[in-house]
């Protein structure tokens, strides 16, 4: 079997001819392509550069890994699913979480390796039993309720950290974001995190022009005066170098905070790998286990040298519906340009100076869109919350997991936010699965969007 490195040449390589779509085995001429490849670079910037910097991760080194890991998942899955993997903002509140409770950047790398090696080996049991493994522990109720309380896990992050080092920046970086996000169309739209960045880089300059520096808070409890946007350390980056590597650090207090990470990734890969079968008409259901097994190994590949995690990116999915471009060829040039701006040190200085009020107003979209993606997972899986076996577990969890509940098992081991949530809507929803009346557990079984197809008959889905 060849490794899908090989494209054949799509009519006159020039464009897709009217109605018709470049496969993933085909291509472009090579100068489109490489364009094609930068589009998609573009495309996935917004998040894998605010998501490194909010981790406290080198944006140098996240661009660079995120090449690599495309790399792995384009062998991995033999180009027949064609997409980029960026650095994940699923980690984002672990990352705040694991530093507020003491830890380091090679504390939280080391927590996240675990978090892709167990990803990895999810991914090998879906390939030898099937998808339907995933609805038997996580059926739509837990994914969503588990993604939400994690998103929403953030917002004191924003509130406390960001939003009040500069906040009318905030605010009105906020605004163009939501303008860009609703009243954008095709790429454009794709890339309003992007353009938010941007926006507020200029903003933050005009106002240091025209008001002088700013009196607030800035990486530490006490307000100081201080520019609004600090550019003094891109110049004194190179231009060219290697990005900044360490080696990670174990510990189970903050594995334990990062594990549930694993089942937004699930749902994420099944989500992607179901959108692109459906774009590219190629039925991808047996790859699934193929592709999450994929970004559990290049997560722990990016994490063993001091990256963050990585996983399929869905801004790239909007490049290719509005380009009808699926060609595999486009993310290797993608993967290759991640590599060079990877070996760019001043282009990850100009990443770090992002000022904080402009993290402010990205992220309050930001972190309620990731929130709100466990919504939608609801909505797609038909989960009904009339149902209390299926309330009563996702509204303690996601009030446990979003206001910090913690729960002290010894005097040295205790669970909190995150893993406290999740282990409670999983086990909750389970345990009172077995204890429920019958007339409570009289639904269809629904799968997660991406694990399985669907046959529409009588107006009913009934999985094949």
């Amino acid at each position: 079997m060849g490794l899908g490195v090989r494209w054949t040449l799509h009519g006159d390589g020039r464009t897709p001819a009217p109605g018709a779509v470049v496969r993933p085995d085909e291509r472009l001429s090579w100068p489109r392509t490489a364009g094609l490849g930068a589009q998609h670079v573009v495309a996935m910037f917004g998040a894998s550069f605010v998501a490194p910097v909010l981790m406290g991760l080198d944006p140098n080194l996240a661009i660079m890994m995120s090449g690599v890991a495309t790399v792995i998942f384009l062998l991995a899955t033999r180009g027949r699913v064609p997409s980029y993997l960026g650095c994940s903002l699923s980690f984002v509140g672990v990352a705040a979480a694991i530093r507020a409770s003491g830890g380091d950047s090679a504390v939280v790398t080391g927590a996240v390796f675990v978090v892709g090696a167990a990803l990895f080996l999810a991914g090998l049991a879906v390939q030898r039993f099937g998808a339907r493994i995933i609805h038997a522990a996580m059926p739509p109720v837990v994914t969503g309720a588990v993604v939400m309380l994690i998103g929403f896990n953030l917002a004191p992050v924003t509130a406390s950290t960001y939003w009040p080092q500069d906040q009318w920046t905030a605010l009105l970086v906020m605004a163009f974001t939501g303008l860009a996000v609703v009243c954008l169309r095709g790429f454009w739209s794709r890339i309003a995190i992007f353009l938010g960045l941007v926006f507020g880089y200029g903003l933050s300059w005009v106002l240091d022009r025209i008001f002088g520096k700013i009196h607030s808070t800035v990486g530490g409890p006490e307000a100081v005066d201080h520019w609004r946007l600090d550019l003094s350390g891109v110049a004194k980056a190179d231009w060219v170098g290697l990005p900044t590597f360490h080696a990670p650090a174990f510990e189970w207090s903050a594995i334990l905070i990062a594990l549930p990470v694993v089942i937004a990734l699930i749902a994420e890969n099944a989500g992607h790998i179901k959108a692109v079968g459906e774009m590219t008409g190629d039925p991808l259901d047996d790859k699934l286990g193929t592709a999450i097994a994929a970004d559990g190994a290049a997560s722990m590949l990016s994490t063993a040298v001091g990256g963050p995690p990585n996983t399929t990116y869905s801004e790239n999915i909007g490049v290719m519906a509005a380009t009808r471009v699926y060609s595999t060829a486009a993310y290797w040039a993608a993967a290759g340009f991640a590599l060079l701006f990877g070996l760019c040190p001043k282009f990850g200085a100009v990443v770090a100076a992002i000022p904080g009020g402009v993290l402010g107003g990205i992220t309050v979209i930001l972190y309620g869109m990731i929130g709100l993606l466990g919504a939608q997972i609801w909505i797609n899986g038909r989960v009904d919350l009339r149902n209390p076996l299926n309330l009563v577990p996702a509204a303690a969890g996601i009030i446990i997991g979003v206001g910090g509940v913690t729960l002290r098992i010894t005097d040295t081991f205790e669970l909190g936010g995150i893993a406290l949530g999740t282990v409670v809507v999983i086990t909750g929803y389970h345990a009172l699965r077995y204890f429920a009346p019958e007339h409570l557990k009289r639904q269809e079984p629904l799968l997660d969007a991406g694990a399985s197809a669907y046959d529409h008959q009588d107006g009913r889905d009934t999985p094949r």
